[in-house]
Formats: structure tokens, sequence, C-alpha cells
């Protein structure tokens, strides 16, 4: 049953989103719990809070990522699939061609994204591979939740991917600095949104990374 306290359509989503759609956000959300009994997939102690924490907080990314020039979502680290079981969910009736492909290491936690893509009927490729590991890689978008910090993930952007548009990725506090500091490092464009479900957090979408000559 939807938790309709929580699920307020033209609050919390930046679109038009169906009640099949939020019927899939919400079992995949008693999903994500009742897994976490067995594998750590989130924090015990957010699994009260998850469809803010972690379902709007993945969500909230759809403005970023529902563009013309955007077919392919690459989601590395996924763990839980948070966020790209979400953005599967929410693309997957505006545009079906949408595909969210997840790399995450662990045989537990792939074997999960594997069962909620197939639940879900995602367009989705798994991979229980090492990012790190892995080379010449191809995408439209590079997303990342809860991962690596922003300079980790901008050197598996220039390493293991040779082609991309955009990186998005979340930004708690010290996100300003964060940036400030990556640009004394790297040449890149950014928008950035504050994000619905903290207000020291925004959400940011980079492109034209380029490592400088230092």
């Amino acid at each position: 049953m939807i938790d309709s306290d929580i699920f307020k359509i033209d609050k919390i989503f930046p679109l038009n989103v169906s009640r099949e759609t939020l019927k899939d956000l919400d079992d995949y959300s008693h999903e994500i719990i009742s897994k976490n009994k067995i594998i750590n997939l989130i924090s015990r102690n957010t699994e009260n809070s998850i469809k803010q924490r972690h379902i709007i907080d993945s969500a909230q990314t759809i403005d970023f990522v529902d563009k013309n020039d955007i077919t392919v979502c690459t989601d590395i680290g996924s763990g839980a699939g948070l966020p790209g079981i979400v953005l599967g969910i929410l693309m997957k009736t505006k545009k079906p061609i949408f595909k969210v492909i997840f790399y995450e290491k662990s045989y537990r936690k792939s074997i999960f994204l594997n069962e909620m893509s197939k639940k879900f009927n995602l367009n989705s490729e798994i991979h229980q591979k090492n990012i790190y590991q892995e080379r010449n890689l191809s995408t439209d978008v590079i997303i990342s939740r809860a991962f690596k910090p922003l300079p980790v993930i901008f050197q598996i952007a220039k390493t293991n991917f040779k082609n991309y548009k955009y990186i998005i990725l979340f930004l708690g506090k010290n996100g300003k600095k964060i940036l400030k500091d990556a640009l004394k490092v790297w040449h890149f464009d950014y928008e950035k949104k504050k994000s619905l479900t903290s207000n020291e957090s925004f959400i940011v979408k980079i492109s034209n990374l380029k490592k400088k000559n230092v």
C-alpha cells in the first residue's frame, strides 16, 4: 500500500508520476528493508525514513536525467540500487529505451539488483565487477551515490570510461569546498540543484571534465 503521507506527487517529484510508479517505488522500499535483514544495503538507522532518505533523495536526480540526449545511465558502486533502480522505475514509462547499467562488486548485492530489475521489468545490465578494473566503458551519464569522494569519481571517469556526457553526484555540507578544490585540479562545467531532502546538500551535474596540467 502506498504511503501517501510521504509520496506527494506535486511536492516531491518534478514530473507527473503515475500511481503504478509510486507503487513500484513503495514495493522497492519494502524489498530493501526486507533484504536488509540479511545483507547490509542501507543503514538500519534509516529504515524508518527510507522513502525520504533514500527513495526521494535518489528520485530528485530525475531533473538531470530526463533529457533528450540521455538514454543510458551507469550507476557505479550501486549497492542497493540507489539511485539506479529508482531512476529505472521513474523512466520506465517516460522513455522505455532508457537503460541503467550497474557496477557492483558484491555478489549478494548484485543478485539483489538483478532481482529488482526483473521484478520491476527494467531495461538494465548488472555487472558484478570492480569498476576500477574496467576499461573503455561508454555511457551517457555516470551516476554515483554514497560510493566514493568526488576526486575518486573524477579519476574513475577519466581512467575507466572512454565516452560519457555527464557525471551526477550527491554533495553534502562541504560540497562547495569540494567543488572549489576540484577546480584547482580539473577543468569542468557544472549545474547544481538544492537537495529536496537536506538543507545542507545539493546535486551536481558535471560536464566537459578535463584534468589540468599541474
